[in-house]
């Protein structure tokens, strides 16, 4: 059996051209690009659900923190340094710290650790600052994350980056994957 077709009326169309008689076609010659949805990445622990303390029992060490910063821990080669040093390994992730608080710097540092430690992140780049904004017009977050990153197991090596990504005002950090 065959379906029948609909026909409108003749009074039917002429009431739709006559409703859309001042209409004009609209005309989009760009077409939207497909964007793929990135997969989703899940949270590093949340101490207040896991009931876990944060690692950020980070001591005051009574080091000297030099203009350019340099920590390699023994074991790890000298060209893979000199390649963390030059820029040519590409951090996987940035930390800005600059105009915090120590303490609030602290906790984020830790949290950030614990992010890329979570993630197995490999290099990653700390912006610390120079201190040209504090009052004594002294460095004291690059003190700080001198002395802080030297007690972390995870983090091999660090120096201060290249000029191109913020020179003396931050650190290449290189960590290993081990959790």
């Amino acid at each position: 059996m065959a379906k029948k077709r609909y026909h409108p009326d003749d009074d039917e169309r002429t009431l739709f051209r006559e409703a859309m008689e001042d209409a004009h076609r609209h005309h989009h010659e760009e077409i939207e690009p497909f964007k793929p949805r990135l997969p989703p990445v899940p949270l590093p622990p949340n101490p207040r659900v896991t009931g876990e303390k944060p690692d950020d029992d980070f001591a005051d060490l009574n080091i000297e923190t030099p203009e350019e910063l340099r920590f390699m821990r023994p074991g790890v080669q000298n060209r893979l340094f000199q390649e963390l040093r030059r820029g040519h390994l590409p951090p996987q992730e940035s930390l800005d710290l600059h105009g915090l608080r120590v303490a609030e710097a602290r906790t984020v540092l830790a949290r950030f650790l614990a992010h890329c430690r979570y993630h197995r992140l490999r290099v990653v780049h700390i912006i610390h600052g120079k201190g040209q904004g504090s009052q004594e017009r002294q460095p004291i977050l690059k003190q700080k994350v001198n002395q802080w990153l030297r007690q972390r197991d995870e983090v091999l090596a660090f120096c201060s980056a290249p000029r191109f990504d913020g020179g003396l005002g931050a650190v290449y950090v290189l960590l290993s994957r081990k959790h």
